[in-house]
């Protein structure tokens, strides 16, 4: 990840501790008091943005989100803009991001330097855009301008001419306000042929099987695409069922997802690419695998603990198709993967009784044969939240002595802890023992406050990138040589 660096000492701006926490929608005493980076490192990175959630709304987020950044460092507010899009490949929520820098004298010197890093497809100026002027037009403050300037030099005239579109804001209007300088003869073109909106029209697939109508012409298409290399990896993934219905031949489709670039891809994308197609469900895991290859090795015994609970089903945007669960899931099967020694549990429990209810899955599988071995598990162990401290009471108990086997501990939950946050629980006021070297929380949701009570976990990630392992990797001090 690209980040912006510094001569100046370390920041002595005070950052907001907050007394009181927010668990399943209600706040408690218990939750941990974190720093302001912190609570809006959770909003950005484990949200998407404008979309309504379990027990948060869209609106209720973005306005966190505004009121936590002049309350930053400055810095990491521009570090963890850039870490939004470049890491956990956000698009939308580091452009408002960077918008609401515009607005604060600290943070707006950055944002000529942030705007050239998190734009990386050329509708993303004009999107930035509309979201300054989504209260209505006013002028753009010079540091915007200058990001912008800059930015315009990330594209050549296919990426301009993919996104050249007949829009309320087109390419040509963001020029004309921000006038980038061509640096080239070739570029002087470039800008001038988007000033007379006269791109060559790109020669992508959607444009190509636009001019396709049988199936066998589409059957040519997918073919050309994927034999001369000019398919992207998304792209590859959301269309092989397309390719299927058209009769590309299955090694063509092979060849595709081996040579896929999957530089921005989450592991949700291939579930996806999974669970649309037909026979392909080997070939799609061993993309996603090569993908992330050189993600670290975690050595040692670690062991997962799944919420499996009822929230955790909550889809996580009215435009998506994934759930929490899947998410969780999604993260549990690349750390499988990557773990040399790994168990796993799966946990929920009845909120009526205030009882945990848990499922040690006997050699898991590694890959999407591990999804359908964690959602079997719910039927067994009730629809209620996690309850944390009673699911590592319960596994302090049937181990024994072996709790200093582990090296880490990985919890995948969406904060639902009904051990805190029920009144009539009678484990309110105490917290949970991990017993792992290591312990960690990854926090698919993005309430406003977690679970990571203070002085218990080792840390806790918001988000469902597959960079948790180069946090956890960085923290334990083990080598990471993922790129993206």
């Amino acid at each position: 990840m690209s980040k912006l660096n510094s001569t100046r000492k370390s920041s002595t701006l005070k950052t907001n501790q907050v007394t009181v926490g927010e668990n399943a929608g209600q706040v408690t005493d218990m939750a941990a008091a974190q720093s302001s980076i912190a609570l809006l490192r959770r909003a950005v990175l484990a949200n998407l943005l404008w979309e309504n959630i379990a027990y948060m709304d869209g609106k209720s987020v973005t306005e966190q989100i505004k009121a936590l950044i002049p309350q930053c460092d400055p810095m990491d507010v521009a570090n963890l803009t850039i870490e939004a899009r470049t890491m956990q490949k956000l698009r939308h929520t580091p452009l408002f991001l960077t918008v609401e820098m515009c607005k604060h004298d600290a943070t707006r010197p950055y944002v000529k330097d942030v705007l050239p890093k998190i734009i990386t497809r050329a509708d993303m100026l004009t999107d930035f855009m509309a979201l300054y002027w989504a209260d209505g037009k006013c002028p753009i403050c010079n540091a915007a301008k200058k990001g912008l300037a800059e930015a315009f030099h990330n594209f050549n005239e296919y990426k301009f001419a993919k996104y050249d579109r007949n829009a309320e804001i087109k390419l040509r209007d963001v020029m004309f306000m921000v006038r980038p300088k061509p640096e080239t003869p070739l570029e002087a073109e470039l800008y001038k042929k988007i000033a007379d909106r006269t791109l060559e029209t790109p020669e992508t697939w959607e444009v190509l099987l636009s001019m396709a109508h049988t199936p066998e012409e589409k059957a040519a298409v997918w073919t050309k695409l994927i034999t001369e290399g000019k398919i992207g990896g998304k792209a590859m993934l959301m269309n092989i069922r397309n390719m299927q219905d058209a009769g590309v031949p299955r090694p063509v489709i092979e060849e595709g997802l081996k040579n896929l670039n999957g530089t921005m891809l989450l592991p949700l994308d291939f579930l996806k690419a999974m669970r649309m197609s037909k026979g392909f469900d080997r070939e799609i895991e061993d993309a996603m695998l090569m993908t992330y290859q050189n993600l670290p090795k975690l050595p040692g015994k670690t062991l997962f603990i799944i919420d499996v609970s009822g929230s955790m089903g909550s889809i996580t945007s009215s435009g998506s198709v994934f759930s929490r669960l899947d998410q969780a899931c999604s993260m549990a099967m690349l750390a499988a993967n990557q773990c040399t020694d790994f168990e796993l549990v799966c946990t929920a429990g009845s909120d009526g009784e205030l009882r945990e209810e848990q499922i040690r899955i006997e050699y898991p599988s590694k890959g999407f044969k591990l999804f359908d071995e964690i959602q079997n598990t719910r039927l067994t162990v009730g629809g209620g939240g996690i309850f944390t401290y009673q699911c590592l009471e319960k596994l302090r108990k049937e181990l024994g002595n072996k709790i200093h086997d582990y090296d880490r501990i990985i919890v995948f939950s969406d904060s639902a802890d009904i051990d805190v946050s029920s009144w009539g629980s009678p484990n309110r006021d105490k917290k949970p023992r991990p017993f792992g070297k290591y312990n960690y929380i990854c926090d698919v949701s993005c309430h406003t406050h977690g679970i990571a009570y203070n002085g218990v976990w080792t840390a806790e990630i918001s988000g469902w990138s597959e960079h948790f392992l180069t946090y956890i990797a960085a923290y334990e001090g083990l080598e990471n040589t993922f790129a993206e």
